[in-house]
């Protein structure tokens, strides 16, 4: 035997083992960037930092909740959630100038002006919104969320704010005073559902048309068990004792999910009913922090996308008809190297934002979705989830889409919440974010939060056994916000801290919107006990961009032939944002947006947004960044959307780069009901 053979008997199997750790070693690391390369992303965006208005008048700051006796050890667990942001235009001057959020620090549910544009408005005052005649005990009941959109459909904003404690309220802008400055006596509450002293626990809510009647429809997001009382702290110990979670990765013992259809009433208000049963309870009892719905196969019947906390997130493919719902559960296809929890409709993770966008340039949109990814902590891993294009799987109950979220940057940050994409310099790319932090103190309780993740699932639901999580402690405490962008290659890095936008107060809520009709988007973000901020983009290099804001008549009104007008200003009778509406535009051979890694993009797509997410809100304009199109390139726009019968109807414009405003009529081709 040769001395090589001898070599390669003794040691080969430990050569082997070496090269097989190494590759393992090298797959599972993230691409690494440069200094320089983070510094020449960095150049291509700027933001400036501005605080929110508050209300007037002394205040008395909190950092915690109070809670029911059962849960006092973890009062800085429940005191988690609250803190909601959202960028709409409530005044009626035709640009999302305005914002409605939850300050956690006083559970003030507060409308203001955007800072820097109260001289292109009628001026008002921060203030916040009040539910008197309606019952509500503030000692056992807190805000979570503030959902602009026009409930009763007569072409005024009104607000759907949403409760730990209770049912959700709509607040009605009067119409009487459409004309005056905003104040709180401009919009009057009203009960969404009959309350009967119901105690719900919402984390999320959206608006889209569930059964394609022409009329959106609210997707309740709930997280406690209904009827329990987490914020009592008069409650004696065994009364209604509130239950945690009973799994950390298959958990069904949550508050119910709902799906309410809506239509306006002729007084003026809104009628929601559950369509009780359109859920099993598999799906309506998991622990949703957050809810998407965007249509995914291109019947205009949106898909619902439910992110849970402690067990799998569920995709629903809509196969509803108008007046009956009906949602099928889709799971996605697992591989040879797909991990159960990557395969969509798997996952053991804790989702807590989602979000569509298409990144990949085909024309589908793909889904991104937060979970905890925090190194050395639950380092699970964020989704997305990129179309496969197989959009016809979804009838045979699968889900078309495959994780790309580690070999394109986007599988870690921390422990993240609400999650966003969006085109934030015009290049034609999206760009993504994401809220971080959890509970911010001095005592690291990681070890703690470990052993109770490891620990037997039996004992998760009594808060007893629970190790202690007060005002004080920390996990995951340095928050802030992740903004990834691409570089060369097309993976995405996370450079937040060359940005400014590394701050240390851990955020909930992202709101997307150009409030200042620029052709730039801006955001604002929600705080958990700390003050909302807004970030205004000034864009370094101005590049082409096409800004959308589609409407529909509100009301009986209906328009024969549909209106494009210039820019933002206030349109000439009733109308409301057109929810569900798709835009595909269509890029010119020559000086179209390229994409880093891919084929020179031939297609834009977008629908509009009815609040998607977990606490952050975006308006519901469609705003698509054009690269190097030159700004006179007419550019052809493929619209699709639902008219107020439930038809469904498509047309198409030849646009220039810019803001337009587009009244959808009953005019066009029409494709049917579906």
């Amino acid at each position: 035997m040769s001395d090589s053979n001898r070599w390669v008997r003794r040691y080969g199997a430990r050569a082997l083992a070496v090269v097989v750790v190494a590759g393992l070693y090298a797959s599972a690391r993230l691409p690494r960037l440069s200094a320089t390369g983070r510094q020449e992303l960095a150049e291509r965006f700027r933001f400036v930092r501005m605080p929110l208005p508050e209300t007037p008048g002394p205040k008395h700051f909190r950092s915690a909740r109070a809670v029911h006796p059962r849960l006092d050890r973890i009062s800085a667990w429940i005191s988690s959630v609250g803190a909601a942001v959202a960028l709409a235009d409530l005044d009626g001057d035709g640009l999302a100038n305005d914002v409605c959020y939850v300050d956690t620090r006083t559970d003030e549910v507060v409308v203001a002006p955007v800072p820097g544009t109260e001289t292109s408005r009628r001026a008002y005052r921060a203030f916040a919104l009040d539910p008197a005649p309606l019952a509500y005990d503030a000692t056992t009941t807190a805000p979570m969320g503030c959902l602009p959109g026009d409930l009763n459909e007569d072409g005024l904003t009104d607000l759907l704010v949403y409760y730990w404690g209770r049912t959700p309220i709509a607040y009605l802008r009067e119409p009487g005073g459409a004309s005056a400055p905003l104040e709180a006596r401009s919009y009057r509450p009203q009960e969404v559902v009959p309350s009967g002293g119901q105690r719900w626990y919402t984390n999320a809510v959206t608006r889209a048309d569930l059964d394609g009647d022409g009329h959106p429809d609210l997707i309740i997001g709930n997280y406690f068990a209904d009827g329990a009382r987490i914020l009592d702290a008069r409650a004696t110990t065994g009364e209604d004792a509130p239950e945690m979670q009973d799994s950390m990765s298959r958990a069904f013992n949550a508050g119910r999910d709902r799906l309410l259809l809506c239509r306006p009433t002729a007084q003026g208000g809104v009628d929601c009913q559950e369509a009780v049963g359109a859920l099993d309870d598999e799906v309506a009892l998991g622990w949703t922090l957050a809810v998407g719905a965007a249509d995914l196969d291109g019947d205009l019947r949106p898909e619902i996308y439910f992110a849970n906390d402690f067990g799998p997130d569920r995709l629903l493919h809509n196969r509803s008809q108008p007046g009956h719902l009906s949602l099928a559960v889709l799971s996605g296809a697992k591989g040879l190297t797909s991990p159960n929890s990557k395969v969509l409709g798997r996952d053991s993770f804790k989702g807590m934002g989602v979000d569509f966008g298409d990144v990949d340039g085909d024309g589908n949109l793909d889904i991104y979705v937060s979970n905890i990814a925090a190194p050395y902590a639950l380092e699970e891993s964020h989704f997305l989830f990129v179309s496969t294009g197989e959009l016809g799987r979804m009838a045979e109950g699968r889900a078309p889409y495959v994780d790309r979220s580690e070999p394109l940057g986007l599988s870690r940050s921390s422990w993240a919440w609400d999650a966003r994409l969006a085109d934030f310099d015009n290049d034609g790319l999206l760009e993504a974010m994401q809220a971080l932090g959890f509970v911010r103190g001095d005592v690291n309780r990681w070890p703690e939060l470990h052993e109770l993740a490891m620990g037997n699932d039996t004992l998760l639901r009594h808060p007893g056994s629970w190790p202690r999580f007060k005002p004080g402690d920390d996990l995951s405490g340095d928050g802030g916000v992740a903004f990834f962008v691409r570089d060369p290659r097309g993976i995405f890095f996370d450079i937040a801290s060359e940005l400014g936008l590394s701050e240390t107060t851990v955020t909930r809520g992202i709101a997307i919107a150009d409030v200042d009709g620029d052709g730039d988007l801006d955001f604002a973000v929600a705080n958990q006990w700390g003050a909302p901020a807004f970030y205004r983009n000034d864009l370094p290099r101005p590049r082409a961009f096409l800004g959308l804001r589609l409407l529909l008549p509100a009301g009986p009104l209906k328009v024969a032939a549909t209106e494009v007008l210039p820019g933002h200003a206030p349109t000439p009778g009733a109308t409301q944002p057109a929810i569900g509406a798709t835009a595909t535009v269509y890029l010119p051979q020559s000086g179209s947006a390229r994409g880093p890694a891919f084929e020179k993009r031939s297609l834009l797509v977008g629908q509009v947004d009815g609040g998607n997410g977990h606490s952050g809100k975006r308006s519901p304009e469609l705003h698509f960044g054009l690269g190097d199109v030159s700004s006179n390139q007419a550019l052809r726009v493929d619209f699709r959307w639902r008219d107020r019968d439930g038809s469904i109807r498509k047309t198409t414009r030849w646009l220039k780069p810019g803001w337009h405003t587009v009244i959808l009529g009953t005019g066009g081709e029409t494709e049917g009901r579906l």
